[in-house]
């Protein structure tokens, strides 16, 4: 089995409703398990022009589902949850928002999918949570550890919401 860590973002409606659904459908598929969750962040938007804040928070699990057969089913997940289809190459605003950061130490450059993501070293929304679940893992292409990686961000500040995890 695969070990993955999903990022689950929301800034449109009832965020920290829509990031709990997210997790509980993950956990519900029957080639994916939930080993643990993150605590809930609240995080300013990034790179984006919109004053509507984020809750984030991070998945880790394991899976017998290929990469592209994973998004596939984050992809399905986000259209059951009110996902729209981007209408351009902007970021918009969001029910849901599912990437794959890793899968393994894997390294995946292929047309529709890029792990680990491109951007997760940028962002503290993603590292602050990484850090929480495994502050060791070393990124396969930077080869930087989760805290080191977020040492170097230039604005490493975020707002701490909610200290519970959901169950599973």
């Amino acid at each position: 089995m695969a070990i993955i860590y999903l990022s689950l973002g929301s800034n449109k409606g009832d965020r920290i409703g829509y990031v709990q659904q997210a997790a509980s459908l993950i956990g519900a598929d029957n080639n994916i398990s939930i080993v643990r969750t993150s605590a809930f962040y609240e995080t300013e938007p990034w790179n984006m022009n919109t004053k509507n804040w984020f809750v984030n928070a991070i998945v880790e699990a394991k899976t017998t589902y290929s990469p592209q057969e994973l998004l596939e089913v984050c992809q399905r997940i986000e259209k059951q949850l009110g996902r729209e289809e981007k209408t351009n190459t902007n970021y918009e605003d969001r029910t849901i928002d599912i990437d794959i950061l890793f899968y393994n130490k894997d390294i995946i450059s292929e047309n529709n999918l890029v792990i680990p993501h491109k951007y997760m070293h940028l962002r503290a929304f993603t590292l602050v949570p990484m850090m929480e679940l495994n502050a060791d893992f070393v990124h396969p292409v930077l080869h930087k550890s989760i805290v080191e990686m977020h040492n170097d961000l230039e604005n490493p500040e975020m707002v701490f919401l909610y200290g519970t995890r959901v169950d599973f």
